[in-house]
Order: structure tokens, then sequence, then C-alpha cells
């Protein structure tokens, strides 16, 4: 019986090492760059996909590279609920003055996103018009959701609350989905709960989601953490979203989505980034 020389038996491991870092290098990044970036603490690279039609996003703690191909935006509930005066928000008495500042900086990274043949995503918020899909007594969202609340306290607003097929459930006129946009329906702060929105995603070759939209402290950082426990890269542009009530809730989701589950860009940064490439190229 043959016996390999230790010299032999480390070729099979250092040809796998050397193919891998081969299919990692992307054009402008030589081996000595890549190498320099990896040992610092650099460039957050997800995968080695075939795409060429890649960017480097300038994020915290560090850039990350994302494919279009592999990129979703997703828009979460920029509805008239919860960005239009006299909508649910408004009037369960939450601050919405950021809000029309957001709207325009969101059609600005859409705008972008489809140019780089990156897909869009619209979530809306909301429940059948009976109601049924919010839950009872039994249910936490029956006592935590200020939509539901609002309408006990005033009963006058009695079924206009993010009811399916009503003013309030509509996503806002200056944000309305493009031919190639897809919009899905969620029941509860996180879109990844009881929606269509996993499936969406792997159906598509996803990996990766900017995230946009409101609120920055609720349903925005639910989807995102739920997003990391299911394997995702969750990019949040810290300016396209509005957070509810006082500043210091905005703070500490910049600094958990930083820390812990993903990464915090801004809409001059995705749109520098994304904007270099083209559909099709």
């Amino acid at each position: 019986m043959r016996r390999f020389s230790s010299a032999e038996t480390r070729r099979p491991r250092e040809r796998i090492k050397k193919s891998t870092q081969d299919c990692c290098l992307r054009p402008g990044l030589d081996g000595a760059t890549m190498a320099a970036m990896q040992q610092s603490g650099g460039i957050v690279e997800p995968a080695c996909p075939s795409s060429e039609r890649m960017v480097t996003l300038p994020a915290r703690p560090e850039p990350i590279r994302l494919a279009a191909d592999q990129t979703a935006v997703v828009v979460i509930d920029m509805q008239n609920a919860y960005a239009s005066p006299g909508g649910y928000v408004d009037l369960a008495g939450f601050d919405i003055q950021g809000a029309a500042g957001t709207i325009g900086k969101i059609a600005t990274v859409l705008d972008t996103a489809r140019g780089a043949g990156v897909q869009v995503i619209y979530l809306q918020n909301g429940w059948d018009p009976d109601y049924v899909e919010a839950g009872g007594p039994g249910s936490p969202n029956y006592h935590k959701s200020n939509a539901l609340k609002t309408m006990r306290n005033r009963p006058e607003l009695d079924g206009q609350l993010l009811a399916r097929g009503g003013w309030d459930y509509d996503l806002v006129d200056a944000l309305a989905p493009k031919p190639g946009d897809i919009r899905l329906h969620k029941t509860r702060y996180s879109a990844f709960f009881n929606s269509q929105l996993d499936q969406t995603l792997r159906a598509r070759g996803i990996r990766n989601i900017v995230f946009v939209g409101i609120a920055t402290n609720v349903c925005v950082e639910s989807t995102l953490r739920d997003g990391f426990h299911l394997e995702y890269f969750g990019v949040m542009l810290e300016d396209a979203t509005h957070h509810l009530g006082p500043e210091f809730t905005r703070q500490a989701t910049v600094y958990n989505v930083e820390k812990f589950f993903g990464w915090v860009s801004n809409v001059a940064d995705f749109c520098g980034s994304f904007g270099q490439i083209g559909q099709g190229e």
C-alpha cells in the first residue's frame, strides 16, 4: 500500500484554498489588496457570485460587496397609514413630519435600484376588512397594535385603519409601484412572519436586502432581525427610514443593526454605488 508524503496530502487542501481565493477576486481588486482588506477586517463579501454586476457599498461597520441580481430593496410600509396626514399614525398622535422627506429619498433609491436591475419589493401592513387577521383578545397584537387601540378609543374610526382595500392601507401616491416591482402583504411587524417574502426572495436567488421605510425602530428593525436569522445580509439606509417615537429609538435601532444584525448605509452611498451599473451590463 502506497504511503503519501505530508506534502502530497496537503495539495488538495491547498488547491481548494486557492480556488476559493480566485473565486472571490473581483475586478479592480488584486489578491494583495483583497488579502490586506481581509486582514484589516475590510470589505464583507456575502458570496462568490458569477455576476459581474457587483458594487462595493460603503457601510458601517465595514463596506459590503453586493451583486445586483442577488439584492433586493425592500420597502417597508410606505402607506398612507404611516406617512400621510390623517393616516393611522397621525391619528394615533405620532409625529409624521419626517415622513415627507423620507418619501423623496426612497423614491430616489428606487429609481437607482430599478436602473441597476435590483428587485424592488413593497410590503404593506394591515388586515382583512373584518380584522380576523389582526387577532382577538387572545393575541398580543390586539393589545399592542396602536391602530387597533386607536379604533377602540375612537369608535368613529372603526374599520378605517389598516384595512385592505381602504385609503389607509394604500401605498402613498409618490411611491406607486412600477412594472417589475413586487407587492406583498404582511399582518405583523416583521415582514417575514406568515408572509410570502422569504419564498419570493429565495426563488429569485436573492441573499441581500436593502431596507427602507417606516418605522425604523418597529417594522424595519423587526424584519431585518428576522432576515438575519434566516441568513440574509441586511443593510439599512438610515436616512431613507423614519422612526416612531423619540429620537433615541432611532439611535438604538441604528446601533443594533450596526453592531449585531447587519450594516448601515445611506441614500447617497447607495445611489453612488448602484448608479454605476446599468441593467443588463
